[in-house]
């Protein structure tokens, strides 16, 4: 079983998260939530997303894949550990891989679930920059594994694994925490959500000797470096450094840096 949790208001990623819900955000012209449900699917089949914030616009995208379980968070979010004590009866049972849909990563959680014996927590973090590996609030978690007997008592009310699970397994002596060595980016700021997809398109099959990765249907009069161009965008000037959306347009007179084009809006890091 998998959970990918996707009910956030993404209020640091404005404006961005004013036009589409955080986990629709493309990434190497993908959906956030796409990218995370993948990962999962090479784990299980079984995957289910919850959805609050944006909520309309995440049930449309997701109708499209059947095998999707939605759980909807109503009249409020209920955080990392109530969303899990609202999927208890779908859970039903078994151990669950968990994951943010607001981040990117290369990991391999096959290798990450590789010897799980399902009774203790097992998180996948990445290393500070001392290179060293800590447990704690404020640690750049790529995924977790949670056993059944930790999920069953969580209730759907709004609350955090941090603080009604993670932390009491650490106490108890119940908690692994394993190294990540790969790419991992939280994409909750416009600075790091460029930083994904540039590290995502340099990774693509597709990408070109530019470092960036466009759509095939986008129209492309000028030039791009290190830049994603979604489909049906159109580029007559030139893009460096940034993201284009699907559909949106950058004139011939415009040299984009360091930025998204997501329709009319153009959102700067500097």
């Amino acid at each position: 079983m998998a959970v990918v949790l996707a009910a956030g208001a993404g209020r640091r990623l404005r404006p961005l998260t004013a036009l589409r819900p955080k986990a629709l955000c493309p990434v190497a012209n993908r959906p956030l939530v796409d990218h995370a449900v993948g990962r999962a699917r090479a784990l299980t089949s079984a995957v289910a997303v919850n959805v609050h914030h944006g909520r309309d616009a995440l049930e449309r995208h997701l109708a499209g894949d059947a095998r999707v379980h939605v759980s909807v968070e109503e009249p409020e979010a209920l955080g990392t550990a109530g969303a899990l004590g609202a999927l208890v009866p779908w859970i039903d049972g078994r151990g669950v891989l968990v994951q943010n849909a607001d981040t990117w990563s290369d990991a391999d959680l096959v290798a990450f679930a590789d010897g799980w014996d399902g009774e203790r927590v097992r998180l996948l973090v990445t290393p500070g920059t001392d290179g060293q590996v800590r447990f704690g609030p404020a640690v750049g978690l790529v995924a977790s594994l949670l056993p059944w007997a930790e999920v069953v008592g969580l209730a759907p009310v709004p609350s955090g694994l941090y603080e009604v699970m993670w932390r009491r397994a650490e106490a108890d002596g119940r908690l692994d925490v394993v190294a990540h060595s790969g790419s991992f980016v939280d994409c909750g700021t416009v600075r790091q959500y460029l930083r994904a997809n540039r590290l995502a398109a340099a990774a693509n099959i597709g990408c070109d000797g530019s470092g960036s990765l466009v759509d095939a249907s986008a129209e492309m009069i000028g030039t791009v470096d290190r830049a994603v161009v979604g489909p049906g965008a159109s580029v007559a000037g030139t893009v460096i450094g940034s993201v284009v959306w699907d559909g949106a347009a950058v004139a011939p007179d415009e040299v984009l840096v360091d930025s998204v084009r997501a329709g009319r809006l153009t959102v700067a890091v500097r």
